[in-house]
């Protein structure tokens, strides 16, 4: 898996982002997604406000904790993933569903199934099945 010293300088990118932000100290692009992913988030705001509390914590679903980095990296990929179009068609899917949902909830409902085969890749030791996460995503229409 991660081992903690790259997952907290991960988390530390984020807070460091927001704290810019927060100050108006200028951004690069990266940045600025980041930002843009925490603003739609504030239930996750005091987390990247009290850092020395949540840099090196492990968050347990098994004791009902969202992991508030994870989710906003799931954002981050598939953001990623629509702005290449990879899988083919996922812009096209994501700009049909921001219509019928908006787009905050469009991109949870395809983070479901991005989870999904990201789950799927690691329980059975192989790269991610661009095909079924595609058909997942097609389910959402």
């Amino acid at each position: 898996m991660f081992d903690n010293s790259n997952r907290d300088s991960l988390r530390q990118f984020y807070i460091d982002s927001w704290q810019k932000s927060k100050h108006n100290i200028a951004l690069n692009p990266l940045e600025q997604q980041i930002v843009a992913v925490i603003s739609s988030h504030p239930e996750y705001h005091h987390f990247l406000d009290s850092a020395e509390q949540v840099l090196h914590k492990n968050f347990m679903p098994e004791m009902g904790e969202s992991n508030p980095f994870l989710h906003m990296g799931m954002h981050i990929g598939l953001i990623e993933q629509i702005s290449t179009n990879r899988p083919e068609g996922i812009r096209e899917l994501y700009q049909k569903l921001s219509v019928k949902l908006g787009s905050h909830d469009a991109e949870h409902r395809m983070m479901d199934c991005l989870a999904e085969a990201i789950w799927t890749a690691q329980k059975n030791h192989r790269p991610p099945d661009d095909t079924a996460y595609f058909n997942c995503l097609k389910k959402l229409e």
